[in-house]
């Protein structure tokens, strides 16, 4: 056992175990007192609040704090302890890059041939549709829409006509017109329907009577349009 210079036994050789002034240090002036925050602190617990590391006495052996004095803590850095309870910080992700983007949505025209409306057709024109044939394999085409007019007819080479949306086929509708329909670009982005003045008309969705030509009939996703004999084209926004 040691000996402080206050006189107190002490079983660490290097620092008191009571007032933790140096072993073989100068003994204290007459009138000085120990620290009073010694008396109130509690005591040395089995582990160094600065490090962690086990304690053998007051003093830890890895970084010297007494285990009897308050921690000090720089402003605004974390203490071990807190250190080891900050949650990580995530990475700042990566800006997407421009070729992975998601693409602008569009509009599609799907053109098939509709059995239903063949039948209706042929039921209203009677005996003079008897050499219109319903086709017996007719794969759909879609048309992207872009642009602010789409043409809707059959190509003719020797009338300079070149639908954007060609019906020439095969299989090719006789009832469609070479230059049958417009569809046209709204301000909302939407669709508009225009018959022009075709010899057979145009009928949207299940409406009774044909459009009027050359007045704009307005589309939504999912309306069917059916022209000459047995087309129908359905515009889907995707």
């Amino acid at each position: 056992m040691a000996t402080c210079p206050q006189g107190h036994t002490s079983s660490d050789e290097e620092f008191c175990d009571v007032c933790g002034r140096e072993i073989g240090g100068a003994p204290v002036a007459v009138g000085e007192a120990p620290p009073a925050a010694e008396a109130e602190l509690p005591p040395a617990s089995g582990a160094c609040q600065a490090c962690g590391a086990a304690l053998a006495g007051r003093f830890c052996e890895e970084c010297g704090q007494d285990s009897l004095a308050p921690v000090p803590a720089a402003a605004g850095a974390p203490t071990p302890r807190s250190r080891e309870r900050t949650p990580p910080v995530a990475a700042d992700v990566p800006p997407v890059p421009a070729d992975r983007m998601p693409e602008t949505a569009t509009w599609t025209a799907t053109v098939t041939a509709d059995r239903k409306y063949f039948e209706s057709v042929m039921a209203v024109d009677g005996p003079d549709a008897g050499g219109i044939k319903f086709p017996p394999y007719c794969p759909d085409r879609h048309f992207p829409l872009a642009g602010k007019e789409i043409s809707i007819g059959r190509q003719s080479r020797s009338r300079g006509i070149h639908p954007d949306i060609d019906l020439l086929g095969p299989p090719e509708d006789p009832g469609v017109s070479h230059l049958h329909a417009l569809l046209i670009a709204q301000d909302d982005g939407g669709w508009s329907i225009v018959d022009l003045d075709s010899a057979n008309g145009t009928v949207v969705n299940d409406e009774p009577n044909p459009l009027r030509a050359n007045v704009p009939r307005p589309l939504t996703d999912g309306d069917r349009v059916y022209i000459g004999a047995w087309t129908r084209i359905t515009l889907r926004h995707a």
